[in-house]
C-alpha cells in the first residue's frame, strides 16, 4: 500500500494509492478512503459505502488529482466493486467516466434505470445524490468530477454518451494527463487556468463540438495533435488539415493552438521525421538508403531530404552516419541490417 501526497493547498493535490498486492488487499479500501478524504476532500466527491463482499478484496490502483472543486481518477481495478444498495447523501456535481477497459455500471434516479459504460465509451451526468454503482474486475478507466456551476444547463436532466475515441474525449484525455504530471508544482494561476480549461473541455463534450474560439484549451489540443501526428509520421496523408479533420476543428483553430504555446503545425511534423529518420540513420539492424529514408519519412526526394536535413542537424545524413561511426553513404547506399538481401 503506498499513499503519497503533495502541494496539498485546498486548491489542488494528488493521491496515489495502490492496494494491488495480495497482502494489501484487506486494507486496501480503508486506505483509499482515508487517502481521498485528507488528500482530495469530500467536499469534491464523498466516497460511499460499499458492499461488503467487495471490501475483503479491494484491489485498486489509482492516480488521483485535485484542481481547485475538479478531481480526476486514473483508476485500475484488479477486483469487481460495488456499492451498498442505497448509498444515500445529497451530491451537486457532474460525473464523467472514461472507460478503456472492463465496464462501470451507474445506478440512475429512481425509475430511470441503469446506465453500463463499457469499454470504449463514455458517460457524463449531473449528480444530485449517491447512486449506486459497480465495477467489473480488470477495469481501467477514467472518473472525473466536475463543478457544476456551469456543466449542469447544458446537461439538466440526460445522460450524454459516445465513443471514447471522440475529439473531444481525445482531447479530454490528454488534458487530464498533462495535469497529473504538472498539478504539483502549479502556482495559484495555472490552477486556475488548469481548472478553467478542464471546465471548457467539458463543456466542448456536452455540447458534442469544440468551442472554436477558446484559447484555454491550446495546451490540450495541441498535445493530442501531436499525439496522432506522431502515430501517423510515415502516413502521406498527414498534414494540418488531416489533423484538423480528425479532432473536428478547424485547420485555424488547430494552427491559433500551435501558435500559442509557439509553434507551428507543419514544422513539427517535419522536425519529428527528421527525428525519426536521423534514428534509422545508426539503427544497428537498419540498412535503408537516403532515397528509402527519404520516400519514407514523406519528403519529395533524397535532395530535399539532404537539404533540410543538413539545415536542422548542420550536417548531410552522410556526414551524420560518418560521426556515429555508420558506414559511407551514397543517395541509394543502404545502412546495416537493410539491404535488398536482408529484406529479401
Amino acid at each position: 500500500m503506498h499513499s503519497s501526497g503533495a502541494g496539498v493547498d485546498g486548491a489542488r493535490g494528488v493521491l496515489a494509492v495502490d492496494s494491488t498486492a495480495p497482502d494489501a488487499a484487506p486494507r486496501g479500501l480503508d486506505a483509499f478512503r482515508r487517502g481521498w478524504q485528507t488528500q482530495i476532500g469530500d467536499d469534491v466527491f464523498q466516497l460511499p459505502a460499499f458492499s461488503p463482499d467487495t471490501i475483503g478484496d479491494f484491489r485498486v490502483k489509482g492516480n488521483v488529482a485535485k484542481v481547485h472543486g475538479a478531481a480526476i481518477a486514473d483508476l485500475h481495478a484488479a477486483s469487481a466493486t460495488r456499492t451498498a444498495d442505497a448509498p444515500g447523501g445529497d451530491q451537486d456535481l457532474v460525473a464523467m467516466y472514461v472507460v478503456q477497459r472492463g465496464a462501470w455500471t451507474l445506478g440512475g434516479p429512481p425509475g430511470s434505470g441503469d446506465h453500463t459504460v463499457s469499454a470504449g465509451q463514455f458517460l457524463v451526468r449531473h449528480v444530485g445524490r449517491l447512486t449506486a454503482f459497480e465495477t467489473t474486475a480488470r477495469l481501467t478507466a477514467k472518473f472525473l468530477v466536475l463543478p457544476p456551476g456551469e456543466l449542469k444547463p447544458l446537461l439538466g436532466n440526460r445522460v450524454i454518451t459516445g465513443p471514447a475515441d471522440s475529439a473531444e474525449i481525445r482531447l479530454l484525455t490528454a488534458l487530464t494527463d498533462m495535469i497529473h504530471t504538472t498539478v504539483a508544482d502549479l502556482g495559484p494561476a495555472g490552477v486556475e487556468a488548469t481548472h478553467g480549461a478542464l471546465v471548457e473541455l467539458a463543456k466542448a463534450v456536452a455540447k458534442g463540438r469544440f468551442d472554436d474560439v477558446e484559447p484555454r484549451l491550446a495546451p490540450a489540443l495541441t498535445q493530442a495533435a501531436k499525439d496522432l501526428a506522431d502515430r501517423r509520421l510515415a502516413d502521406p496523408e498527414l498534414s494540418p488539415a488531416m489533423l484538423a479533420r480528425e479532432l473536428n476543428v478547424s485547420v485555424r483553430t488547430l494552427h491559433r493552438a500551435f501558435a500559442a504555446v509557439g509553434e507551428q503545425v507543419a514544422t513539427y511534423i517535419r522536425h519529428r521525421r527528421l527525428q525519426e529518420a536521423r534514428l534509422a540513420l545508426t539503427a544497428p539492424s537498419g540498412r535503408l538508403s537516403i532515397s528509402e529514408l527519404a520516400a519514407h519519412w514523406q519528403f519529395a526526394d533524397s535532395s530535399h531530404f539532404t537539404r533540410t536535413f543538413k539545415k536542422h542537424y548542420g550536417q548531410t545524413p552522410t556526414e551524420y552516419a560518418r560521426s556515429t561511426g555508420a558506414a559511407s553513404l551514397s543517395p541509394n547506399t543502404h545502412l546495416p541490417g537493410h539491404g535488398p538481401a536482408e529484406r529479401a
